[in-house]
This record gives C-alpha cells, structure tokens and sequence, in this order.
C-alpha cells in the first residue's frame, strides 16, 4: 500500500483482508500481456499479485505498509509449495475441511520465523474459518451473515440466491423475494459509515468518501444480483454462505493454481511504501494499484500519482478501483495517459467485485 499521509491515520499491524475482495480476472485482463514484463502489486492479502503470474512477466513485486498482509501472501507461497489445490482450498476456507491445523503446519514449515509464529498465533481461527477468514474485514462479513441475515431472511432465500436464472428472472427474484423493506433497513444501519469504520474497514478509509456507504451497497448488490449472475460470483458466495461455494477467485482456480505455483520465484514482497519503488532506477510496465487514491485527499493522491508515472516505461497500465471517491488521473497529469474507456466498461460490467463504484484502466504515453 502507499504510504502517503494514510500510514499516519490507519493500523497496519493487523490482519485487515484474508482474502482479496477485488477480481482477478478483470485485473489481469486490464493490465496485459506480461512476458518479459515488470509488474507491481499493491499486496493486500496477495490473491492479485499470485493471480499477475498467470500472465508470465519476468517479476511481481508485491508492495505493502503492513508486515500482516505481506504475511498473508507468504502463507499462500508455503501453501502452493506444500499443498495440492484441494487441500490449498481447504486450508484457505473456500471449502470446509477437519484438517485445516495440520494443512497450515505444512504450509508455513519453510516459512520466516515471525510468519510462522503469526500463524501459529491465529491457529484456531485458521481451524474455524480458514485462512482467508481470519481478517477483520472478513469477521465483519461473518458477524453480518450469522447473526444479522438470519433475522431478515430464510436460509432458503440465501440458497436460492445462487440459483443460476436468466436477467430477468433474476430481477423478479430481486424486487419480490429479496429486496424486503427489512434487508434495506439492514443495509442502512449495518453498512453505515460509522459500523464499517468501527468494525470493518479503519475509519480513516472514509475520510474522503463521498456520500452514504450503506446507500452505495444498496445500489451495487442491485448490479451483483440482477446485472451480474450471483451463481457465478465467489465473493457474495462467501458473505451471504462462508465459503465460495462453486465459484471461486480466478487464482484459486485449479488450472491458474498450477500456473502459478511453477512461477512463485518470479514473486518478490517489499515490506514499505508504494513510492519507494523507483528511487534506484526500476521501471514497471504494468501497475495494481488496488483502491489506494481513495484513501488519499486529491492532492496526496496527485503526488503519489505523478511518482508512480516515473517509474512506469511508456505502454505501462495503471489499473486501480475507486469505490466511494472518485479518482482518476489528476488534470495536470493527463497529458501523460491516456484513458481505455472501451476496456474499462466491458470489464465494468462483468467485475464480481460489485461494491466498487469504478474500475479504471490508464496507459501510459
């Protein structure tokens, strides 16, 4: 993550994300081909900058603030190394398992001390909900789906939900069985902006958001349910169900899984800011940049914004989310990148991402 004036108002010694809740598969088709190519990742819990290595660049440098979240890519390293894609999907929770202790000592055998001595610590959680659910984010979603959907709807109407049907099936699902005047009075008080910064993401994540956080989820589990097919979307999967369900994300798939275990030495972690990256003449062509200039007021993000365009070779793509504050390219920059709007909105209208507002692509001139 980049450092900017966030490290100053956000923790980092925590496990925030267990798992990547951005799509893979629209970032991989956004940032292009990668042989022979340098790509840089924000990490996160790792899922994006693993799932870069389908695309065969010469290196994925995975950047992060937080030593918690660089640990959480490490586990998916020792995982892939020990572990066939069964018992990776066990230990990681995307399905449930009676063994997940003794997957998790295999995973971590190889690993640093101090990762080990992380993962040991959350041994029990690993066990209860898998490594992908130990983050706070995560035990946000589980406290939604065990103790506050059952109140508005059936279990039934869960299951049902991941019923593959045609779009216009799928609104009258939507309008008649599933948008209840009781799921909306949740959505307002549960996503609030005060209940998500107490007990999901850090409060300073909203410091520059615009507008009702519980009113944009409203309107994007419209798009999730309608727009989109939710048999097909493994994150709304794992909020409503606690694992994925037959859906999954694109780097925990089993052909990507292969894919990526071959080319793990081609990963590099960076414990530090994103604008440190550079500083001894490295270039990248291609940029995940997740959310980050949400997170920064317009001129910080211009700063960080105008460092990142650098270090990037000519034909490098910036690509990054926005989800309540709008960002893209500042006006002084914009001389220097050029918009793939047509890209953007194919790749919109399929991300399973759905809380994200935007997703935006940019290359460079």
């Amino acid at each position: 993550m980049s450092r900017a004036d966030i490290a100053d108002r956000a923790a980092f010694d925590l496990i925030r994300y267990a798992q990547l809740w951005e799509d893979a598969d629209v970032l991989t088709a956004a940032i292009g081909a990668g042989a022979d190519r340098t790509f840089v990742s924000i990490c996160a819990a790792g899922d994006n900058a693993l799932a870069l290595l389908t695309l065969d660049p010469a290196r994925v440098i995975a950047v992060d603030l937080s030593e918690a979240q660089l640990d959480c890519l490490r586990l998916r390293i020792g995982a892939m190394r020990t572990l066939e894609h069964a018992e990776f999907l066990e230990l990681m929770g995307a399905r449930t398992s009676e063994r997940r202790g003794a997957l998790l000592d295999r995973a971590i055998s190889d690993l640093p001390e101090t990762t080990r001595a992380r993962w040991q610590a959350l041994r029990p959680e690993v066990i209860r909900h898998g490594a992908g659910g130990v983050g706070k984010f995560e035990a946000y979603f589980r406290l939604f789906r065990t103790r506050i959907l059952p109140l508005v709807h059936s279990r039934r109407t869960i299951d049902d939900v991941f019923i593959s049907r045609e779009p216009a099936d799928r609104a009258a699902f939507f309008d008649q069985r599933f948008n209840s005047w009781r799921w909306r009075l949740m959505v307002r008080l549960f996503f609030s902006r005060f209940v998500m910064g107490r007990m999901g993401r850090d409060k300073a994540f909203f410091d520059h958001v615009e507008g009702s956080p519980a009113e944009h989820v409203m309107g994007r589990l419209r798009h999730a349910g309608v727009d989109c097919d939710p048999a097909e979307n493994p994150y709304l999967h794992w909020i409503m169900k606690g694992t994925h369900g037959d859906a999954l994300p694109m780097p925990w798939r089993a052909e990507p899984y292969e894919i990526i275990r071959n080319r793990l030495d081609r990963l590099e972690l960076r414990h530090g800011a994103l604008e440190a990256f550079g500083t001894d003449g490295e270039r990248a062509d291609g940029f995940n940049l997740s959310d980050i200039f949400e997170y920064m007021s317009p001129e910080v993000a211009a700063e960080v914004y105008r460092g990142i365009l650098d270090t990037a070779r000519p034909g490098a793509r910036l690509v990054y989310w926005n989800m309540m504050a709008p960002r893209r390219v500042p006006e002084a920059l914009r001389d220097r990148v050029r918009r793939l709007q047509d890209l953007e909105d194919s790749l919109k209208a399929v991300d399973k991402a759905f809380f994200y507002a935007d997703f935006v692509v940019e290359e460079v001139l």
